[in-house]
């Protein structure tokens, strides 16, 4: 049985929202109300779920826009937990922090959990399921989180709300290291990019679908859903290789996930709306500036040119 058998809800398009635009970023300035009422104007048309990130202001925003103006939305919602361990093992700068400061990041996700539920409850005719972390327990994470502390975060949740629970993360700890979380979970969220992992547009959809194959092989009782899948359209080298990435490609690969998904009704989260400069390093081609189907300005990329739902 598929999500949407499972939960009784329409098979729709879903995609991931994130709506910081140039010189906003989490922590600093965020979308007004207005700026996030023409996002979601824009996207209405074409999308029903959205996948918000954090318990934050900017989803408080989303949540009132669509509340006020009767937008016909579902979300899901998610909490960003933050690091509770060292991660010695992350590429990038970060990863490691501070005794004081993970002790910090353990009351505050905590407390992330608590928001989580209060707006659960709050507008459950709006949010349709829940998730209690990102990628923090993937091998090579900045944000590293025991899996004990997740399964817990997971029936905290569960206990108190009427959504189904999830957390979302790469597909490849779903297969080695998260089996116990799994079982405590309501559905299983999983993360595939072939272009990040050095697959050519050509592979990229088939090695989608092995991704998703291995892991719903391994919970046959459980829906799986995939919440980040997404093709990049610029890069500076740092992970992906330029030739292998442009609108073209973008659009060949959303137009066969959408098919594939579709086909098969899986909900299947895009990655992602709009491209966000704050993203990654400062250089203008990093490519975690460059996956939204729209450039940060608001303009479309190829695919979404003359681009309705099907």
């Amino acid at each position: 049985m598929n999500f949407f058998e499972r939960y009784n809800l329409p098979a729709a398009r879903a995609i991931c929202y994130s709506g910081f635009r140039d010189g906003q970023q989490p922590g600093g300035l965020t979308p007004t109300y207005e700026q996030v009422k023409e996002d979601l104007l824009m996207l209405q048309h074409q999308w029903k779920y959205l996948r918000l990130y954090d318990c934050d202001e900017h989803a408080q925003t989303v949540l009132q826009v669509i509340s006020n103006e009767k937008l016909d939305f579902k979300l899901m919602l998610g909490t960003y937990i933050v690091a509770e361990m060292n991660n010695p093992n992350c590429p990038w700068e970060g990863g490691v922090y501070e005794e004081e400061q993970l002790f910090q990041n353990r009351m505050l996700n905590d407390k992330k959990i608590e928001q989580l539920i209060a707006w659960a409850n709050e507008f459950p005719n709006i949010i349709f399921s829940l998730s209690v972390g990102n990628e923090a327990c993937v091998d090579w994470t900045d944000h590293l989180v025991p899996v004990s502390r997740v399964i817990a975060f997971t029936k905290r949740v569960k206990s108190s709300c009427s959504q189904p629970v999830s957390f979302c993360e790469n597909y490849i700890p779903w297969t080695n290291k998260l089996q116990a979380l799994a079982a405590e979970v309501d559905f299983i969220s999983i993360h595939t990019y072939p272009v990040w992992e050095y697959r050519h547009i050509d592979e990229a959809i088939a090695y989608t679908e092995e991704n998703y194959n291995q892991v719903a092989a391994m919970y046959p009782a459980k829906p799986v859903v995939i919440t980040e899948a997404g093709w990049a359209t610029q890069s500076n080298g740092r992970g992906i290789e330029p030739s292998n990435v442009s609108e073209s490609f973008q659009k060949r690969y959303f137009d066969e996930l959408m098919k594939w998904s579709s086909e098969k009704q899986l909900l299947t989260f895009y990655f992602e709306a709009f491209d966000e400069n704050w993203k990654g390093s400062s250089h203008p081609l990093e490519p975690e500036k460059h996956w939204g189907l729209f450039r940060s300005d608001r303009t479309p990329k190829l695919s979404q040119c003359g681009n309705e739902v099907m």
